[in-house]
């Protein structure tokens, strides 16, 4: 995958695991919906402040996302990003209603706004957003049948600019 073919992908997707350093123990991994900055690259990701993936952020910026296909054989493509929490109010409920469309499979109608924004309000809402600066990706290998591993290969990877 090209650098253009690994953007296109995490465009394309809507579900990730949003990995981040916790401030005891080992690193933790939570499955969450995200969407796009219209602006650029970003990925937007709602969650509450509250939550220990605002927390963690703030503490220390140095998240992945591990963007996945959702079909199967499994593939995905990891994005090493710096992130912030954004506090802004609006774009809290902009990022709720955009993530609770693609959750519905649908448009959310104008009509829902203003209780989407007492949501938000209500649940103290934040959008952590993740400015990628490196990816890596894997191809799919699977195995459907035995004589596949006869042809299976593997190889390591590395990152690559964003």
């Amino acid at each position: 995958m090209d650098q253009a073919q690994r953007r296109q992908f995490v465009r394309d997707h809507r579900t990730c695991i949003f990995g981040y350093g916790r401030h005891d123990h080992g690193p933790a991994m939570t499955v969450v919906y995200y969407v796009m900055d219209d602006d650029g690259d970003d990925l937007l990701i709602s969650t509450m402040a509250a939550r220990g993936k605002a927390r963690a952020v703030a503490r220390n910026g140095k998240v992945s996302v591990c963007i996945l296909d959702e079909k199967w054989p499994l593939s995905y493509v990891q994005v090493y990003g710096d992130a912030v929490v954004d506090h802004d109010r609006a774009l809290a409920a902009d990022v709720l209603t955009r993530v609770l469309g693609l959750m519905a499979g649908e448009a959310v109608p104008e009509s829902r706004r203003p209780q989407i924004e007492q949501m938000a309000e209500d649940e103290q809402r934040v959008v952590i957003r993740v400015r990628p600066y490196a990816t890596f990706v894997t191809p799919p290998r699977h195995v459907w049948k035995m004589s596949d591993i006869d042809n299976l290969t593997h190889h390591t990877s590395t990152s690559m600019p964003w």
